[in-house]
């Protein structure tokens, strides 16, 4: 059975970075693409959002991983936000920035870049426009064995400047709960009790790594914004970076921009605005770990 544990947490792992932020729709779907305005419930044009975005001190743009759509509309608003608008991104490593220099790839694997583990080149157009000459793109991320340490160990094993952050601005119960759901749904509702518990205090570490790094970005941001770019998870209001800043700097100007998918729901969802485009076809990123699962009960279950 220790074998059998083992490969568990080596698939859990695996599963960690697509899964963690909230990328499991599974059935593709059409539609025209559209932004909401949460707050009033009406559709706004893309200028209309831009204006928001560069009247802001802080932009947190979300995304489903695997959809390269979001990728790309996110690369082109980072264009026509200019290269004054520092960025940092979930998908690098906090302390690290991405270099000047030709290639791209190996620039942002000198900052963390996970190439593999990220699909590239999927974010491609993405890192394209936040690493051209004249940007600035930092890591944002807690370095993955950190994260790992955390998810094992708790709320203690938190370096104290993150500690810092999280211990100044606790979630209520609603985004507690909320963020629970959505870490069972992310982990195929394999994710319970103390485990649960870990990837609650990992998923909060990251978001205060990320925070830190944004506020870094901040003091470089010449009068534009500073740009987070992480999974929608990590942008969300009720439990993510957005409700860190709202807790430690509640005068600041804050959007937060959800990239959802047609059929979502809108109402009540934990963004200032969404935009909408059309889900990609995928497969079910839970069936082998369900089928791995049963595997080993019936091996279990005939062993004398």
């Amino acid at each position: 059975m220790k074998n059998g544990n083992r490969v568990l947490r080596a698939l859990l792992g695996l599963l960690l970075v697509q899964l963690l932020a909230g990328c499991a729709q599974l059935a593709p779907s059409a539609g025209a693409e559209r932004i909401v305005e949460l707050a009033s419930g009406r559709e706004i044009s893309r200028e209309a959002l831009l204006q928001k975005l560069r009247d802001s001190d802080y932009v947190l743009l979300g995304e489903q991983h695997d959809n390269a759509v979001h990728h790309q509309r996110r690369a082109e608003l980072l264009s026509d936000l200019g290269a004054g608008a520092p960025v940092v991104a979930e998908h690098l490593t906090r302390g690290l920035s991405v270099q000047p220099g030709a290639e791209l790839l190996p620039r942002l694997q000198a900052a963390g870049f996970d190439d593999k583990g990220w699909r590239w080149p999927l974010h491609e157009p993405l890192f394209a426009a936040a690493a051209a000459p004249g940007h600035v793109l930092l890591g944002g991320n807690a370095p993955r064995e950190l994260a790992r340490e955390i998810a094992r160990k708790g709320e203690a094993a938190q370096p104290a400047d993150l500690r810092a952050v999280t211990g100044s601005a606790p979630l209520d119960a609603a985004g507690t709960q909320a963020l629970d759901a959505d870490l069972v749904q992310g982990h195929c509702g394999m994710l319970a009790g103390e485990r649960l518990l870990g990837m609650r205090w990992a998923q909060r570490a990251r978001d205060a790594a990320m925070w830190l790094s944004l506020q870094q970005a901040q003091a470089q941001a010449q009068g534009r914004p500073a740009v987070l770019l992480a999974g929608n998870g990590h942008v969300r209001r009720d439990y993510g970076v957005a409700q860190l800043i709202a807790a430690q700097q509640p005068a600041a100007r804050l959007v937060s921009v959800g990239f959802l998918e047609t059929g979502a729901r809108t109402e009540g969802a934990p963004y200032h605005y969404v935009w909408i485009t059309a889900a990609p076809a995928r497969e079910d990123a839970c069936a082998g770990m369900r089928e791995m699962m049963e595997k080993m009960k019936t091996r279990d279950a005939a062993k004398p």
